[in-house]
Order: C-alpha cells, then structure tokens, then sequence
C-alpha cells in the first residue's frame, strides 16, 4: 500500500510517500519554515507524489499528525488530510505526533523519550520502548512540567533517547548520562514518522479524523474561566 503522511504539528512542514509492501519510502520533503503550513504543505504534497512517480488517485491511505501540538499547524494539517480523503475515496488516520517521534528513532534499542515543549515549563511527553523494528507506548501521553519529567525518568527508566523539540532543553537543564539525545534527522517532527506508525494504525473515513491537543484551546480555556 502506499501510504501519504503528513506532518504540520511544529515548525517543520513535512510530507513523505511510503511503500509499505517493500518497507521503502519513495519520497520525502521536510522543511523548517516561518510560513504558515497552509502555503506550503499541499505543493510539498504535490512534489512528494511527482517525485515519485505517483498520481494521488495511487493511494491507499493518508496519515496525518494530529496532535499535540501547534493548534493552527495541527488544524491546517488534518484539514489538508481530510479534504484529500474525500476527495480522493481513500481512508486515512491520525497518529500521534510524540508517536511519530519515536518512530523516527525506533532504530534505537531501548526507552524513547518523545518531548515536545508546550508552555512555561510544562511539555508534552510520552516515553515509549523499541526493539529496533517497532515501538511500544509504555506510558500515558500527558503534559507536565520537566522536572516531573525528570523526575519519573530517574525513577523508572535506566536510560533513554530524548527526542523532540523540547529534547535539547531538557537534556541540557538535566544532565545525565542516562540520557542520551537523538541526532539532528531524527529529534524533530517528520511525515517519515508519522508514516511509520500509520502504518500499523486502522484507516477509517475521514469524518473520524479528529486532533487531539492534550490541553485546552484558548476558547475553551477563556469559556471556564468565564464560569468561575
């Protein structure tokens, strides 16, 4: 099956074409951008399918990042996967994006780490354990502050591969040698990741297509405080 990923949940676009008949991507763009998403993720798209040699109606499923993350990025992302899927007739899936991470290292044999940062201290994290062929989740995805973080890591995990944008922050305030921090290609978001885990994941119709933030939106936050 060919598999489209889509990633828009930071500062990096990213869009990848998988085969997973063969294991093999057939083309793949990232790029870290101060454009908004919505300009430059459908030509990526465009490009992707050209590089390859692929029409989109070549398709058998799309995969998309859907959270957490950048809540305009997150939105521009699943809206770009959800018009494709009705369009095209093809089904498509979320897949976290601290998932997606991990699976850009799942090479690495041991606990992954995936952390992304949120606000003030706090970060999105979700630790995870490879074989170096696939990954299991071994904890909740939850936001907390870092030192809660630390704290949980020193306690339960020996050592770990920290990856995401808010990996170099931590790594640095939290020096230890039971951390090790994931190279340059494999510590941000990318469609490649994404592709990796929806590849395991069941396509459904676009309408179920949700993203999941982990935390409130601004509307939401300013409706409860409104009611207290």
């Amino acid at each position: 099956m060919l598999l489209l990923g889509i990633d828009t949940s930071g500062k990096t676009a990213s869009a990848a074409l998988f085969d997973s008949d063969k294991e093999l991507f057939l083309a793949q763009s990232t790029v870290y951008t101060q454009k908004t998403h919505s300009q430059v993720i459908m030509p990526m798209v465009k490009d992707v399918m050209a590089q390859a040699g692929k029409e989109l109606s070549d398709l058998g499923g799309i995969a998309a990042a859907n959270g957490p993350g950048s809540y305009t990025g997150l939105r521009i992302g699943v809206a770009a996967v959800k018009a494709l899927s009705f369009g095209l007739g093809v089904k498509c899936c979320g897949v976290s994006t601290l998932l997606g991470l991990a699976c850009n290292n799942l090479a690495y044999k041991g606990h992954i780490c995936a952390i992304m940062k949120a606000r003030g201290e706090l970060v999105y994290t979700c630790t995870y354990k490879s074989d170096g062929y696939c990954v299991e989740q071994v904890t909740e995805e939850q936001i907390i502050s870092q030192d809660e973080l630390a704290e949980f890591l020193a306690l339960n995990v020996k050592e770990a591969m920290l990856c995401g944008d808010g990996a170099a922050d931590f790594y640095n305030t939290y020096a230890s040698p039971a951390f090790i921090i994931a190279p340059p290609q494999g510590r941000l978001q990318s469609a490649a990741g994404v592709c990796l885990a929806g590849i395991s994941k069941k396509l459904s119709e676009p309408g179920q297509l949700e993203v999941s933030y982990l935390q409130k939106v601004k509307a939401e936050k300013d409706l409860d405080n409104k009611k207290l």
